[in-house]
């Protein structure tokens, strides 16, 4: 159940984020001379995490990619969170390196981004390849058999 729980989780936030990103309600104006090539919502989310049109398009596609993982199966669930946990990981280092840190000028990925995609990397990667299930029934199964 750990794997799709959390996907279920990621999913819902990830799905929320990108809505979010589309209201300017939650958007405050990037800084002075930040330029971007898609400059459409850019912002920044809840004053806090730097997004535009095409950030807040990943985070809805990764929404609805855990909501299908969610109900396929638990092994989709952890694909997914092994995913999530790869994709986040490499956005964490590219938000550390200028000229990298705005995905060549597409995708803001620097500031508050770069410790949320770390935490998000860390929780996917340790649940996706470090939790370990096994079917209840299957246990009991096996107990009886033996």
């Amino acid at each position: 159940m750990w794997w799709r729980n959390v996907t279920l989780v990621y999913a819902a936030a990830f799905t929320a984020i990108g809505i979010l990103g589309f209201i300017p309600t939650f958007l405050s104006p990037p800084p002075e001379g930040m330029t971007l090539a898609v400059e459409s919502f850019h912002g920044y989310l809840l004053g806090l995490f730097p997004v535009n049109l095409l950030h807040n398009i990943v985070h809805l596609l990764f929404g609805l990619w855990g909501f299908f993982a969610y109900f396929s199966s638990r092994l989709a669930s952890r694909s997914y969170l092994r995913s999530v946990a790869v994709a986040y990981a490499v956005l964490t280092v590219l938000g550390f390196i200028p000229g990298l840190n705005t995905l060549f000028g597409l995708v803001p990925l620097h500031g508050n981004d770069i410790w949320l995609h770390a935490v998000l990397a860390i929780v996917a990667g340790y649940v996706g390849f470090m939790v370990h299930e096994t079917e209840v029934g299957t246990e009991k199964r096996a107990e009886w058999r033996a």
